[in-house]
C-alpha cells in the first residue's frame, strides 16, 4: 500500500507521543489525528459511555478514508477495543498488546511493573494481558502524572518527587525485570522515570508504549526505505477548544500544530 491513511484515536492530547513515535516509520502516510477533548476524561465514565464516544470517534476516522485505526488512549484500549473493532472495517491497534509483547520479549515470564492511571488499573487490562503471556504482573496507580505532564514540568522537583514516592511504593512490593508506562502521558517521563528506578537501585528496563504501538502499527504496511519525498503528514481535529490543543498538543507531539480543526461529536 502507497501513501497509506492512518486514524489516531484518544480521548485527548496523550496520543500524540504514540503519533510522534509513528511519524517516522511509514513513509508516505498521511495521519489524522482526533482528539475527544470535549468528554475527557474518560477514566470517569461507564464503559457503555466510554464505548459509545470510542466507536463515533473510530467511524469518524474511518469516514476519512483511514486504512487503520490505532486506539492510542488505554481506558478506551481496555475497556472498548471489542466495540470498536466490531464497529469498523479495517485493522484496530490497541496501545496494550503492544507494549505487553514487547515486555515478553525482552523478559519472558518475568515480573514487571505497570505504571498507569487509576482508570487502567482499576481495569486491570494489564494484569490479564500479562497473565495470557506468563507475565507476572504489579500495576501501580500514579493519578499525579498525567496534570504534571500537561502543566509541562516534565523534568520538574515536584515530578521528580511524585514519581520517586510512586517507584519506591511499588519496589516495596516487587522486584520487576521491566516497567511498562502505561498512560500515553508517561513516555514523556521515560527518561526521568529511567533515572529514578537507577537511583532506587533497580535495573528494570522500561518500555515506551508509544514505541511499542507505533512499531506494531508498522508492521502492517510493506517495509520501504522512506526518502525526503516520502515524510508523513498529519491533521488534527478536536472536539474541545483548538487554541487550548495546539498549545499542549505541541508539547506531547514536540513539534508545533499549524492549524487544529474543531469538531462535533455531540454528547
Amino acid at each position: 500500500m502507497s501513501s497509506p491513511i492512518i486514524g489516531v484515536f484518544d480521548s485527548g492530547f496523550g496520543g500524540l507521543t504514540v503519533l510522534r513515535a509513528l511519524l517516522p516509520l511509514v513513509p508516505g502516510a498521511h495521519y489524522i489525528y482526533l482528539g475527544d477533548t470535549a468528554r475527557l476524561p474518560y477514566g470517569s465514565k461507564s464503559q457503555t459511555t466510554i464505548a459509545r464516544y470510542a466507536v463515533e470517534s473510530a467511524r469518524f476516522l474511518e469516514e476519512r478514508g483511514s486504512d487503520l485505526l490505532v486506539i492510542a488512549c488505554n481506558t478506551a484500549t481496555a475497556l472498548a477495543l471489542p466495540e470498536i473493532r466490531a464497529a469498523v472495517s479495517v485493522p484496530v491497534v490497541g496501545v496494550i498488546e503492544p507494549v505487553v509483547r514487547a515486555a515478553n520479549l525482552q523478559h519472558p515470564s518475568a515480573e514487571v511493573l505497570v505504571l498507569a492511571t487509576t482508570a487502567t488499573v482499576q481495569s486491570h487490562a494489564y494484569l490479564q494481558h500479562c497473565e495470557a503471556l506468563g507475565l507476572r504482573a504489579t500495576e501501580k496507580a500514579c493519578p499525579l502524572l498525567v496534570p504534571l505532564v500537561e502543566e509541562g514540568w516534565i523534568d520538574h522537583p515536584v515530578t521528580r518527587d511524585v514519581l520517586r514516592i510512586y517507584l519506591e511504593e511499588a519496589l516495596a512490593t516487587c522486584s520487576p525485570k521491566a516497567v511498562l508506562l502505561g498512560c500515553t502521558h508517561y513516555p514523556l517521563l521515560a527518561p526521568l522515570v529511567e533515572t529514578t528506578l537507577r537511583e532506587l537501585g533497580s535495573q528494570a528496563v522500561v518500555i515506551d508504549s508509544a514505541q511499542a504501538t507505533a512499531a506494531e502499527v508498522e508492521t502492517h504496511f510493506p517495509t520501504s526505505t522512506p526518502s525526503s519525498s516520502d515524510a508523513a503528514t498529519f491533521e488534527c481535529f478536536a472536539t474541545d477548544s483548538v487554541e487550548k490543543f495546539q498549545r499542549l498538543g505541541s508539547l506531547f507531539l514536540q513539534h508545533s500544530i499549524d492549524q487544529v480543526q474543531h469538531l462535533d461529536l455531540g454528547g
